[in-house]
């Protein structure tokens, strides 16, 4: 599986995602951008460890990080490594003596682990074909074989290119609105509209 290391690029809310917040995961030797739509103890999880506020008492992610050490295990890295039915999966990579395991776990609860163990964030290739967008104010304007199709290609095939142009910008809006349910769908139908052959 080929993977491309990523940082926490910020949280949000918004009163269209029904009490719902997006994290939004950036590559790091690129410009592309990742939300994934968490819940609001995840979210707040993330946040206070990520601006160094400690609880009264462990979240259940402090507590994993403590069983983690006690243990004698490290977190060597978590991935987001699969996108099924608008769903993301992701799996911890443990490290115990000399054996390694692989975890299963929603990306909000590994990411969240991994901003406490100091562990990299990785998200496969795969996912970020599917689910990933480069900000508009990013987007190298002289490079416009993306949005522009070739001259020889057929009168369908550029109305599926400018349909495809017209969705990404709209996916783009969404995101930078905070519209993260409306992106969601938009980004389902890029999907649909890339996997039509």
């Amino acid at each position: 599986m080929q993977k491309v290391q990523c940082e926490i690029l910020g949280l949000s809310s918004s009163p269209s995602t029904g009490g719902a917040y997006a994290i939004l995961l950036k590559e790091i030797d690129g410009n592309r951008r990742l939300p994934i739509i968490i819940g609001a103890f995840e979210a707040q999880a993330i946040a206070l460890e990520i601006e160094g506020i400690k609880p009264p008492r462990p979240l259940t992610h402090d507590l994993l990080k403590q069983i983690t050490d006690n243990l004698g295990a490290a977190v060597l890295e978590v991935i987001v490594d699969e996108l099924r039915e608008n769903t993301f999966y992701a799996k911890i990579i443990l490290e115990a003596s000399t054996l390694t395991q692989e975890i299963d776990a929603r990306p909000s609860d590994a990411i969240a682990l991994a901003v406490r163990t100091q562990a990299p964030i990785y998200v496969s290739e795969a996912v970020l074909e599917a689910a990933a967008f480069i900000p508009s104010e990013e987007t190298d304007s002289d490079d416009l074989s993306a949005i522009t199709p070739p001259a020889d290609k057929s009168k369908k095939s550029t109305t599926k290119e400018a349909k495809l142009a017209a969705l990404q910008n709209k996916l783009r809006e969404a995101i930078d609105g905070e519209e993260y349910e409306r992106a969601a769908k938009i980004r389902d139908d890029i999907k649909r509209l890339t996997s039509d052959n």
